[in-house]
């Protein structure tokens, strides 16, 4: 609300949990559960930012420069990376307004390639997809993605594969994304 003061106050609405994830990104809910993890020191897990290169900026004072050109550097790798008992954790976070699939073409050959590396390499490396239409996200080991999309057997994970082969990720109003828990039992950890 604005008031004649110019102030702005927040309201809040209490919703239930079936309707409190809608328009809410996967993204803010990773971030979210990733706070809360850093806050109860259970992991250290951040989003990665996004290279680039600024072109040109704005500069009225210190205080309101802005940058009002710039490309990306090079092409990021995957969204999220940290450490958890131990183990590094990398992984590419993606939502499918879909019904009945995942489109391969939503993920990029070279964080592909990047999965694979980490996961050779000793890291725990996966998917979670947002099945927006069903509300819920699972958790697809990188291994079992990148083994299935090297087969070629379609364009896109079915919702049902998505269902068999990844593992659902329970919504909690604290952790709206509460993927160690899935880690734990998928990696034996």
């Amino acid at each position: 609300m604005k008031y004649p003061n110019g102030k702005k106050t927040e309201t809040k609405t209490v919703r239930n949990a079936s309707t409190s994830r809608r328009g809410m990104s996967l993204e803010a809910d990773i971030n979210t559960t990733n706070e809360d993890y850093l806050r109860m020191d259970v992991a250290v897990i951040h989003k990665k930012p996004t290279p680039i290169t600024i072109v040109k900026t704005d500069y009225p004072k210190r205080e309101l420069a802005k940058i009002t050109e710039a490309y990306f550097k090079i092409p990021s790798t995957t969204d999220y990376n940290g450490i958890y008992k131990g183990r590094y954790i990398d992984f590419e976070a993606k939502e499918c307004h879909s019904k009945t699939s995942f489109p391969f073409s939503s993920i990029h050959p070279h964080q592909i390639r990047h999965l694979d590396a980490v996961e050779r390499h000793g890291a725990i490396a996966f998917l979670i997809i947002r099945m927006s239409h069903y509300e819920k996200d699972y958790l697809i080991d990188a291994r079992t993605f990148i083994d299935y999309y090297d087969s070629r057997q379609r364009k896109s994970l079915s919702y049902e594969w998505i269902k068999e082969n990844g593992h659902e990720i329970a919504y909690k109003y604290q952790r709206p994304c509460d993927y160690l828990n899935v880690i734990d039992k998928v990696y034996g950890l």
